[in-house]
């Protein structure tokens, strides 16, 4: 691949405001070890292998299994998900996908409050700018160590 643009160089200001929404995410009162399930499925959608790299090793650092990460692209068929990590894939997917439907809203809404859902939202949405951006600037996959970005 020819060599492009360094983000981490060159776009500081431009970073700032997904730094700060990481931030709030952070002090949401969703559970962080849903938001890096839901970072990693997103991931895998976009096909991002700097973000799966990240958020398996976050992930993995939080104490979760390899059973559920190796899984976790076939979650509906596996049976070692809750029904609110269930909940989060099928709206991390439909938001992903820009194809919102009332089933998906109404599967989300039953597990998450109105502040919840919001904020899962937020963070869908964030790490596909981030998957955007590392695969239009990518950095090198494996490089990643946990707590790089905290």
């Amino acid at each position: 691949m020819e060599k492009r643009i360094s983000m981490w160089e060159k776009g500081q200001n431009a970073l700032k405001p997904l730094f700060g929404m990481g931030a709030y995410l952070k002090k949401s009162p969703l559970e962080q070890a849903l938001l890096e399930l839901v970072n990693f499925r997103v991931s895998q959608i976009n096909k991002c292998a700097y973000c799966l790299d990240m958020h398996y090793k976050d992930a993995r650092a939080k104490g979760e299994t390899e059973q559920r990460l190796y899984g976790l692209s076939a979650w509906e068929e596996s049976p070692y998900y809750t029904d609110r990590e269930r909940a989060a894939f099928t709206w991390a997917e439909a938001v992903t996908a820009c194809h919102v439907t009332d089933d998906a809203y109404r599967t989300a809404k039953a597990q998450f409050s109105d502040e919840e859902l919001i904020d899962l939202t937020m963070a869908v949405t964030t790490i596909n700018t981030w998957n955007r951006i590392n695969l239009s600037f990518p950095n090198v996959a494996g490089t990643y160590q946990v707590g790089q970005f905290s």
